[in-house]
């Protein structure tokens, strides 16, 4: 899910007094969509808007009068509508939103929101997975940090194509998983600490925690069945966390992270597509002179799929939350 520019100055937080989603959302209008545009997705098909789809059809006008009056409930009233109009059995609906002009998607009947419209493979929308990595800077030694969330799907899928990559090119490459500089998921106040001191603090044991925690999102079962030293992690999440997120914050900010996951080489944002081979391809175009390994890994071409397990998908593999 791309996002557009917009960041405000902002203290370096932890846990404690991270500011909350709708404070975000006022102060950066690109959040519209990675938190309106997301999570509401998953909530109205929840059911907030009620019911299933009926066949009813109301007017467009009414339908965008609608979403701009949910969207309001979690914007403090700042969305208004622009334009409404069928567009290919949908409602194109374009909210103006600080100054900009977003558009989003309803049903014909108004009870489900559309996070975004995406033309079938061969109708002009090329899957990632199969895009030419573009130009990137390079180095002898390629910096790599994957921004994610810990509980957002599309950071988990990430994450999952990440890992075998950053294995298997070790130390030809400086590689690290980082967290972004906002919370959206409410497990993620707990999980981060438990991600960043294990990272910090028994660091040998971070790819091996993160693969299992992969599997369903278990932290206790991940920590025992990887052997964590559980004493060394309560200290470092009591007495060191806050300092050792506000690095990843400042980070994050710093490079202009606008949604989970965003990669980072050599400190430019660069795009990729989530397999593991896409991933070894994308940190390879780095190098100034590629190891071995660039062409002698042999890793899973399929796209992860998003949340936990293992599982693939033929889904382009773009959004963020």
């Amino acid at each position: 899910m791309e996002e557009t520019e917009g960041h405000k100055e902002k203290a370096p937080v932890g846990p404690s007094n991270n500011k909350k989603v709708l404070d975000k959302v006022r102060e950066n209008p690109w959040m519209l969509s990675t938190f309106v545009l997301g999570i509401i997705t998953i909530v109205l098909l929840l059911g907030s808007f009620g019911g299933g789809m009926t066949g009813n059809v109301i007017s467009d006008e009414a339908a965008g009068e609608r979403l701009v009056d949910f969207l309001n409930t979690r914007s403090d009233g700042e969305v208004t509508l622009d334009s409404v109009a069928e567009d290919s059995g949908l409602y194109k609906v374009d909210v103006e939103y600080q100054g900009d002009v977003i558009p989003v998607y309803t049903t014909l009947d108004g009870k489900y929101f559309i996070q975004g419209v995406v033309p079938l493979e061969g109708e002009g929308q090329p899957s990632s997975e199969n895009n030419p990595p573009q130009e990137v800077v390079k180095s002898d030694k390629p910096k790599v940090e994957l921004f994610v969330m810990t509980h957002c799907p599309y950071g988990t899928q990430a994450e999952k194509g990440f890992l075998p990559a950053m294995i298997g090119l070790g130390n030809s490459i400086d590689a690290s998983v980082k967290f972004v500089h906002y919370f959206l998921h409410e497990p993620e106040e707990t999980e981060t600490p438990v991600q960043i001191c294990i990272r910090e603090e028994q660091g040998d044991k971070y790819n091996a925690y993160l693969k299992e925690f992969l599997v369903e999102g278990d932290t206790e079962a991940s920590l025992t069945k990887v052997g964590i030293d559980q004493a060394k992690l309560d200290d470092c999440i009591a007495n060191r966390y806050e300092s050792l997120y506000a690095a990843d914050f400042a980070l994050s900010e710093g490079y202009g992270v606008q949604g989970s996951p965003t990669l980072v080489i050599n400190g430019q944002i660069v795009d990729s597509g989530r397999s593991a081979d896409a991933y070894v391809k994308t940190i390879c175009s780095a190098f100034n002179n590629a190891p071995s390994a660039c062409t002698s890994l042999a890793l899973d071409t399929a796209s992860p799929s998003p949340g936990f397990g293992y599982g693939t998908t033929s889904s382009t593999a773009n959004a963020q939350c």
